[in-house]
């Protein structure tokens, strides 16, 4: 059940008791809007999605940021927030609504980015569940798997990003998204400005090129054969994929997070500590480890 309720002017939005989402507490919708959209500035023609209508703070800060022909959508699922929006949260932030660049779509946004086809957006902003592990109905959670990266990918312009919002830290979600071919960063986010602790994240991802993504899968070379002319062994597939990963972190990638000089810095560190491993002891023939 979803519930909307006013308290001495104050607006609060309910999934069966438990708060999502109120006017006193903004500072993560409007901090998902900032690191969604920090890029399109110098996109004139900017096109956002944005998954959960709420009460509408993180579509205020998007409209300030992208310019006058941008087009914005906001995917939500239950006509009942949108008629709320449009007839008891007008003061809050309902009248956005009528922007010209705003067009409403009452419907689930993993369906509307899977039919976005060539409609590709510069910016996804989801904010429609309390965190990757907790969904306010149960097919939410194809958004946070495989298929609903897979769907952010192929929606997604070159060089656009999308940012999830979440209630609370969920490390797990971090190596999905890397582990799905996202660039990924995570930043911590109040509730209010007052609050004295940052309990909710923001995560943001930018699909890495699918050049770098073959470049990496490519397969390591494990037979080389000696000046001798005699043929080395083999390494074994476990050995092999070992040195791949190995190579692959020392492999400077164009991550958009980071500077050249920042990059340049991961990458000699993670070479000091490959090479600070101490090599393998031998062991004569007949004795056991």
């Amino acid at each position: 059940m979803i519930t909307l309720h006013e308290h001495d002017g104050e607006h609060y939005i309910k999934h069966n008791g438990r708060q999502l989402m109120s006017t006193i507490a903004t500072v993560s919708e409007l901090l998902l809007a900032d690191l969604g959209c920090r890029q399109l500035k110098s996109t004139p023609k900017a096109r956002v999605l944005i998954g959960g209508l709420g009460l509408g703070f993180t579509l205020k800060r998007v409209l300030e940021m992208v310019g006058k022909e941008a087009v914005v959508h906001v995917s939500e699922l239950l006509p009942e927030i949108v008629q709320w929006n449009r007839d008891l949260l007008k003061g809050v932030n309902g009248n956005l609504l009528k922007d010209p660049r705003v067009t409403v779509l009452v419907k689930d946004v993993f369906k509307v980015m899977r039919d976005s086809k060539n409609d590709r957006y510069d910016a996804i902003l989801l904010d429609v569940d309390h965190t990757p592990s907790s969904w306010v109905q149960k097919d939410n959670r194809r958004l946070y798997e495989r298929a609903g990266f897979s769907v952010v990918q192929r929606a997604l312009n070159p060089g656009g990003l999308v940012a999830y919002w979440s209630a609370g830290d969920e490390p797990d979600f971090v190596y999905r998204m890397r582990g799905a071919g996202f660039f990924t960063q995570i930043y911590e986010a109040k509730a209010h400005t007052t609050a004295k602790r940052a309990a909710h994240r923001i995560y943001v991802g930018a699909p890495q090129p699918k050049e770098e993504r073959i470049e990496s899968a490519k397969p390591v070379k494990t037979a080389q054969r000696p000046a001798s002319g005699t043929m080395r062994p083999s390494r074994s597939g476990g050995a092999a994929r070992a040195s791949a990963r190995r190579a692959e972190a020392l492999r400077p990638a164009s991550h958009p997070f980071l500077t050249p000089r920042q990059i340049d810095g991961l990458v000699r560190k993670e070479r000091r500590k490959t090479e600070a491993k101490p090599a393998p002891k031998k062991i004569p023939p007949g004795e056991s480890a």
